[in-house]
């Protein structure tokens, strides 16, 4: 098989998951191929389907839980897929950009409104796919359409009016047959200067409440309200420091789960339960988990 997939980009054998996700966890995959442009992706996509090869599209791995298992398909990665174009205030960006990246072209470009997606390390894709969201502003705020490949891998446009999308969720949350590949905004006309200062002050702000030295996936639930914050609800009920493993609930924010070492996928996965059913029984809330377990069945 190895030799058919070389026609469909860049191609490792028996990778390992860890250096794909920011919580540095998971197994490893038979094949992760790194496709060059939307042609190969089409063409690779048509040859898994009709080989009846299982294969799962991974971004910057920002927020899910991968398996500990081998995962004896194919992960596919887009981070071949990083151009942005602007023009005036329109702003097209592939699927692959770091939002990092999105904020300082923007930026010099005299163009705010993404300042808030500074501090996140996902990529466009993933970001419109789960509507990230940072400072009560979210992806969704600034989209005029998404282009993506349809479950027929036909390219199509849909605009956001089209979409149905929440709190950190989207259409392609709810139909996983689409792959994103690029999202057109428009943007407001900005300062450079301002837009830096609001970026330094949350960059100071998150490193003295988030443990952004260890490796994690950020929030791990949804806060029930904005009164009412997880990190607050847990941290009441004396779970700061509770560990499984090497997964450990944070000290400094109590809702992030930090891999302290060598944690496992399962370890991860029992602590989060743990928190759960701790807050449910308690508290009688019953939180929504913000990342996603992948597993490989």
């Amino acid at each position: 098989m190895k030799t058919e997939l070389l026609q469909f980009g860049i191609i490792k054998e028996q990778e390992s998951l860890k250096k794909y996700n920011t919580f540095r966890l998971g197994g490893t995959c038979k094949y992760m191929i790194e496709p060059r442009n939307v042609e190969e992706l089409q063409r690779l996509l048509i040859y898994l389907k009709n080989e009846q090869i299982k294969y799962f599209i991974l971004g910057n791995g920002s927020n899910v839980i991968l398996s500990d298992e081998e995962f004896d398909g194919v992960v596919i990665r887009l981070n071949h897929f990083d151009h942005i174009e602007i023009e005036n205030q329109k702003v097209v960006a592939s699927a692959g950009v770091m939002l990092p990246k999105l904020t300082m072209e923007t930026m010099r470009h005299q163009l705010c409104g993404f300042e808030w997606a500074y501090g996140i390390p996902g990529t466009v894709g993933g970001a419109i796919y789960g509507n990230a969201e940072a400072y009560k502003e979210a992806m969704f705020d600034h989209l005029v359409s998404v282009l993506v490949l349809s479950p027929e891998n036909e390219l199509k446009v849909i605009k956001k009016e089209d979409l149905t999308y929440g709190y950190r969720t989207s259409f392609f949350k709810e139909n996983l047959g689409y792959v994103i590949l690029e999202a057109t905004f428009f943007l407001s006309h900005g300062n450079m200067e301002e837009s830096k200062k609001i970026i330094e002050q949350r960059k100071i702000k998150r490193m003295e409440t988030q443990p952004l030295e260890y490796p994690s996936a950020g929030s791990v639930f949804r806060n029930p309200s904005s009164e009412n914050p997880c990190g607050r609800i847990i941290e009441e009920l004396g779970l700061k420091g509770k560990r499984i493993g090497d997964a450990l609930i944070s000290q400094k924010h109590a809702n992030f789960i930090i891999n302290a070492g060598n944690a496992t996928s399962q370890d991860v996965r029992n602590l989060i339960e743990l928190i759960h059913q701790e807050v449910k029984d308690k508290k009688n809330i019953d939180l929504i988990m913000e990342q996603e377990f992948v597993g490989w069945d």
